[in-house]
């Protein structure tokens, strides 16, 4: 008897502890339900006409995705500043691409020929500059010695011996003169003698005049027409660069702003060649005008001692005793 109650009172403590342990995990069961059914009866006392038995049915099927979502997003964020530093060495490369030299070997064919002829137009304007700067000094300086050497000469004879083998534009006018004096040896009319002295003095002016401008022509032309000619390339390089935004049908400015600024790199080596010859020019006209002044000084100073020799060889200088009347007055 004992030993039935004892085998009953543990079974039924056995019971006991099944039912223990498997209370709280109904109770967590029902604890999810009862959750998600409180939207459902906000929403219930929100809408009184929607069926309250469709509300768990949307619940768990709308939550689902947005827990999902969240992850994605996250994974969107961090996939985007990965992106952009991928991307930021390539802008920064393109940026150091945009260079004078790659600009020039990225361009059409046709701004490349203006630019390599602009570029050879400001070669011609230095090597110019160089050439006439040289020029002048030496002509100037030579003549400026030429003139103070005969300062003191009293006849052509005495000038030429002065000046001797060292060739300058007074040597030319003595010859000239002396020339001259030669030719006419014999003639009584000393203003013909002088007007033909003059009339060479003349031409040897003129063709001085036209050696020392040899070159500034040249740098007339390229002051003027340079900016022209970079103009041209620059508005045949933005043509074809609105030609290509047509093809790419794109107005990105990464897209745009190579070919403009291949155009524009014409228009900057066209300014580049004529400012420099515009500058050249006007400056060598200033110094060319002071030479020329010195010629017309030698050419006086040539006519000047050919007016003495002519007026020894008539005694027609004033005051003097003529020869003849001193050989008379001798007998």
């Amino acid at each position: 008897m004992k030993t039935s109650l004892f085998r009953a009172a543990s079974a039924m403590i056995a019971s006991l502890a099944m039912l223990t342990l498997a209370v709280p995990s109904s109770a967590q069961q029902q604890a999810a339900p009862g959750a998600q059914a409180a939207p459902a009866v906000q929403s219930q006392s929100v809408t009184p006409s929607r069926p309250a038995q469709s509300v768990p049915a949307v619940q768990p099927s709308a939550a689902a995705p947005q827990v999902q979502s969240a992850p994605a997003a996250a994974d969107a964020s961090l996939a985007a500043p990965a992106g952009a530093d991928s991307k930021q060495p390539k802008s920064s490369t393109g940026l150091h691409e945009l260079s004078p030299w790659n600009m020039f070997l990225n361009a059409d064919i046709i701004v490349k020929a203006v630019m390599l002829g602009l570029a050879f137009a400001s070669l011609v304007t230095w090597t110019v500059f160089i050439a006439k700067m040289i020029e002048l000094t030496v002509v100037q300086r030579k003549l400026r010695g030429a003139l103070t050497r005969i300062a003191e000469s009293r006849s052509l004879a005495e000038a030429q011996f002065a000046l001797g083998a060292k060739g300058s534009v007074l040597s030319s006018f003595i010859a000239a003169a002396m020339r001259e004096g030669r030719l006419s040896a014999g003639i009584s009319s000393d203003a013909g003698i002088k007007e033909r002295a003059a009339s060479s003095f003349s031409e040897i002016a003129r063709a001085e005049a036209r050696r020392i401008r040899t070159g500034m022509g040249l740098l007339a032309t390229i002051g003027a027409t340079s900016p022209f000619v970079g103009l041209f390339g620059t508005v045949w390089g933005i043509m074809n660069s609105f030609i290509g935004i047509s093809k790419s049908q794109t107005t990105n400015l990464a897209v745009v702003a190579p070919g403009i600024a291949e155009a524009l790199l014409a228009t900057a080596i066209g300014l580049v060649a004529a400012i420099p010859a515009v500058i050249i020019y006007n400056h060598f006209s200033r110094v060319t005008k002071g030479y020329l002044e010195l010629v017309g000084r030698a050419s006086g100073a040539a006519g000047r001692l050919l007016s003495r020799d002519l007026d020894r060889t008539h005694g027609s200088i004033p005051g003097s005793v003529p020869h003849g009347a001193r050989a008379a007055a001798a007998e």
